[in-house]
């Protein structure tokens, strides 16, 4: 059974963004709303919900994926996110 890789996008009410890489997406945003690292950045800037998301079988391209977005302007960003979820809707909402 082929692994799964998530690219996900968090943000917080004053839409501070956090991108990230993981196997696991619902134990992940489990963590980061539990606040796993009291000083790490999304339980300091409150990025809480989920905005974003792409899967991929292939864990080098999930990685680079997740590199290419951290590079990019703010402004792309939030294009990117406004693109595939124009409310910004808390897409793990209820998990």
């Amino acid at each position: 059974m082929p692994r799964e890789y998530y690219v996900y996008i968090l943000a917080s009410d004053s839409r501070e963004l956090y991108v990230g890489v993981t196997s696991n997406l619902s134990k992940r945003v489990s963590q980061h709303r539990t606040g796993l690292k009291p000083t790490g950045y999304t339980t300091t800037h409150e990025t809480r919900d989920m905005v974003y998301c792409e899967l991929t079988s292939d864990v080098k391209a999930a990685i680079r994926r997740e590199k290419q977005i951290k590079g990019w302007t703010r402004r792309r960003k939030l294009e990117l996110i406004d693109a595939f979820n124009p409310d910004w809707n808390d897409l793990a909402e209820g998990w």
